[in-house]
């Protein structure tokens, strides 16, 4: 008897572990299993939770469809495969907006609201508002999906109207307009100057983007409107979910673009010019000292003494320890890059240090600062309310200005844990140096890292852009070497995981892919890093992907739904993008198409129509 109670406490400690790893394992489950089994014996007691745990285990198919849809009415099944099936259908797709419109007009606003919450608009967006969206995020919490809340109003502005904008947002003020100017493919600047110049057949930033929402400057009230929308978006996460959620922004929203092209110009200007310096090789074993410092400057016929050759390089050796490496480099940018204090940096060409946003008017300098205090504003009530602020990767002529910026916000905010989280886009080639440069900062600097990698929104129009106005194609040559960017950075995370403290890193795999999301499990499992620890997690869109977020939620994996909100009318271009996204990887969504009938004939012959997801489970607790 004495052993029957060992066994059934070792059981119970079993248990205990594996409703850790399995929440959805239930204390109902465990006192069947345990009370009401006959147990005889050390063996079948081992056996009875082997057969548990490999029932249990994530099927990294992801082609089981009853687990993938378990937290869904069979009407939402439905509606599920209406839409899916509409997103097949070229016409309807490509011709979205305007039948929407059409639709608006000859059915009035209340049976057309009525209309797309049946269908489109219920599918891919939660509610109207904080409130509406609760049942929602709350529901697909408890099945161990989390939420990155998005306010998805966007304007529905016409080309010529974005155009303008876009103008307005991106041209100094004492620059002649685009026109005067001639930014055309024979405009005598340099390559590399014109990559971070606007040019007039790109300033419409949607065209051929279907996947990410595109904020145009009007005005400093409009950048105020959107740090409020924002902060709101923190107050719905704060209120909605149980355990720390997300918002996600785009730093486009909160001031002029025209500073991201400046700033972006001078960081790819003086990174270049670090290289020049140092060499080939390693980018994080660079280095050079004063004598090479001479000699290149030398070379590039910059006139200066020896002796300030001698100062200018104490300057730059912040470590002072006669080398100067990337962090020494890229310090004395970062030195100067605190809020509202962006002055003196090296000279593009002569590395000697000025001023850095020479000629900027009193009112564009205000402007300037105000961006920047935005995005301070918001990541600062992010923090108090314990919410994690996911910065969004824009086009390759902002991005390296954004990532520097959120760097910023990192270092200030990012103390105890990951509140700042920046984008990695895995189709540019120069991704994974990217990333292994930002990690070495934070390790040297003891901030906790966060980041989100994706594989890209820009794809198609960066490399029109980049043919046209001149300069090397930043994307990756294809699909393929996508794939293995996007794992060659996961393997770094895991990697740089490994040789840290447990809690300095934290990264989302934001994928639709299965490949990338199986590589990202198998790599936790090779690395010994548990979904418990809460370092990697994963994202995917509402109303895409089931298969893959409730069965990696319910396996115990960090997962979380980009859940978009609005009032109908105000989010029909971001239902608009949807439905061109969905045909575009129409060979994606037919799996799911296919998982939806499976699950749908199931409960058609179990009787289970009626279906309800809260009372035929055992959600996550």
């Amino acid at each position: 008897m004495a052993n029957v109670f060992k066994l059934i406490r070792k059981r119970n400690l079993l248990l205990i572990s594996h409703s850790r790893k399995h929440p959805l394992y239930s204390l109902q489950t465990f006192y069947k299993s345990t009370l009401g089994a006959e147990i005889k014996d050390a063996e079948s007691l081992s056996k009875l939770t082997q057969d548990e745990e490999k029932q249990n285990k994530l099927d990294l198919t992801f082609g089981n469809a009853e687990e993938a849809f378990r937290s869904k009415k069979t009407s939402e099944l439905v509606r599920a495969l209406f839409v899916f099936n509409l997103c097949s259908v070229e016409f309807l797709v490509k011709n979205n907006i305007e039948i929407l419109k059409w639709s608006r007009r000859l059915l009035g606003k209340t049976l057309f609201t009525t209309l797309m919450k049946g269908t489109f608009y219920g599918h891919f967006v939660a509610g109207e508002d904080q409130i509406a969206i609760r049942p929602l995020v709350s529901r697909n919490q408890q099945f161990g999906v989390k939420s990155i809340l998005d306010y998805s109003v966007e304007e529905d502005l016409s080309s010529k109207q974005a155009k303008e904008a876009e103008a307005k947002g991106c041209v100094p003020e004492n620059q002649p307009p685009l026109e005067e100017l001639g930014y055309k493919d024979d405009h005598p600047q340099h390559p590399e100057q014109k990559r971070f110049a606007a040019h007039e057949e790109f300033l419409d930033r949607r065209e051929k983007v279907v996947s990410a929402r595109t904020y145009f400057y009007d005005d400093e009230a409009k950048c105020d409107d959107n740090m409020n929308i924002f902060l709101q978006c923190v107050d719905a996460v704060s209120g909605s979910t149980k355990s720390t959620g997300f918002v996600a922004i785009k730093l486009t929203a909160l001031g002029r673009p025209q500073f991201l092209l400046q700033l972006s110009d001078l960081l790819v200007t003086t990174r270049n010019l670090f290289e020049k310096f140092a060499g080939e090789g390693d980018i994080l074993l660079k280095k050079f000292r004063q004598e090479d410092f001479q000699k290149t400057l030398d070379v590039m016929g910059v006139p200066i003494s020896r002796d300030q050759t001698k100062r200018w390089f104490s300057i730059l050796d912040i470590s002072q320890d006669g080398e100067v490496d990337l962090w020494d480099w890229d310090n004395l940018l970062e030195k100067n890059l605190q809020l509202c204090k962006l002055l003196i940096v090296p000279n593009k060409e002569t590395g000697i240090p000025e001023q850095m946003m020479e000629g900027l008017t009193d009112e564009e300098d205000e402007q300037l600062k105000n961006m920047l205090k935005r995005l301070n504003t918001i990541v600062k009530y992010a923090k108090e309310k314990d919410v994690r602020v996911m910065v969004d990767a824009e086009q390759t002529y902002f991005q390296p200005a954004i990532s520097r910026i959120v760097i910023e916000m990192m270092r200030k905010f990012n103390k105890e844990k990951a509140i700042v989280f920046n984008t990695y886009q895995t189709y540019l080639k120069s991704a994974l140096t990217n990333l292994k440069v930002d990690l070495d900062l934070s390790r040297r600097e003891k901030f906790q890292f966060g980041a989100k990698l994706v594989r890209g929104a820009y794809m198609e129009q960066e490399r029109e852009r980049a043919a046209s106005v001149g300069y090397e194609d930043p994307i990756n040559p294809n699909y393929h070497a996508t794939s293995d960017m996007y794992h060659a950075c996961l393997e770094e995370v895991f990697y740089q995981i490994k040789q840290r403290p447990l809690g300095q890193i934290a990264v989302m795999v934001a994928s639709h892919n299965e490949d990338t999301v199986r590589f990202a499990v198998e790599g936790m499992d090779r690395y010994d890093i548990k979904p418990s620890d809460r370092l990697i997690c994963f994202g995917q869109l509402l109303g895409m992907c089931d298969q893959v977020s409730f069965p990696l939620g319910q396996a115990g994996y960090s997962v979380y739904k980009y859940v978009p909100y609005g009032p109908v009318e105000e989010v029909l271009p971001y239902l608009s993008r949807r439905a061109m996204e969905n045909k575009g990887i129409l060979k994606k969504v037919q799996k799911e198409k296919s998982l939806l009938w499976k699950e749908l004939k199931r409960r058609v012959k179990a009787g289970q129509l009626r279906y309800n997801p809260l009372e035929n489970n055992s959600p996550v607790g």
